[in-house]
């Protein structure tokens, strides 16, 4: 009986690299969202080259520029989501299958990368989210056409929101996550220590 609940205990704790299959599919998902990002940047480049054309009418600059305007912050908004996809990748892996050494000990870790349970990857996460958010809310205001005063109204109740919303995120950082950060970089020394020893 010791022997098969050892065989099985074993199968059950390595069932967790299956997660590296999401782990995998996180980063490809982050690179291909990178790729289309910078992609999108060098189009915007050669679309914008032409806006000092002396030929260009004012109807047509002010076009471009509103134009381009929508399109950088689009591309903000692609390059937040594929740093989502790789915190997430990056966590998972930290989460479930091992440390990733490299990492520990240098300033960006600290950072980015010190995740400790599920919680802390959510709320790493969950900030990131929040900026894309606002850079979708702020996308959309450029495209608002404001035709009565009820919809400056609810423009401004959108943004007095989100100022709330980032007060109660830093507020709730300050208040709670300071600890946190300092165990983690307790964590980091100990690991750079123990990585000494060895």
């Amino acid at each position: 009986m010791k022997f098969i609940e050892r065989l099985f205990e074993g199968g059950l704790w390595n069932s967790r690299f299956v997660v590296l299959s999401a782990v995998l599919g996180s980063l490809f998902a982050g690179f291909a969202i990178f790729y289309m990002a910078t992609i999108d940047v060098w189009n915007l480049v050669m679309h914008v080259v032409h806006y000092g054309d002396p030929e260009m009418t004012e109807v047509a600059r002010k076009a471009l520029h509103d134009d381009a305007v929508t399109h950088i912050v689009e591309v903000v908004d692609g390059y937040l989501l594929a740093t989502v996809m790789l915190i997430f990748s990056l966590g998972l892996y930290e989460l479930f299958i091992s440390d990733i050494d490299q990492a520990h000990g240098t300033k960006a870790s600290s950072k980015i990368l010190v995740i400790e349970n599920l919680d802390d990857l959510k709320s790493r996460l969950a900030k990131v989210i929040l900026m894309i958010l606002i850079v979708t809310l702020f996308e959309e205001a450029l495209n608002l056409e404001i035709q009565n005063p009820l919809d400056l109204l609810y423009l401004g109740a959108s943004i007095a929101l989100v100022a709330a919303a980032l007060y109660l995120s830093h507020a709730a950082e300050a208040a709670g996550h300071g600890p946190s950060d300092a165990r983690a970089e307790e964590g980091a020394a100990e690991h750079q220590e123990e990585k000494a020893h060895r």
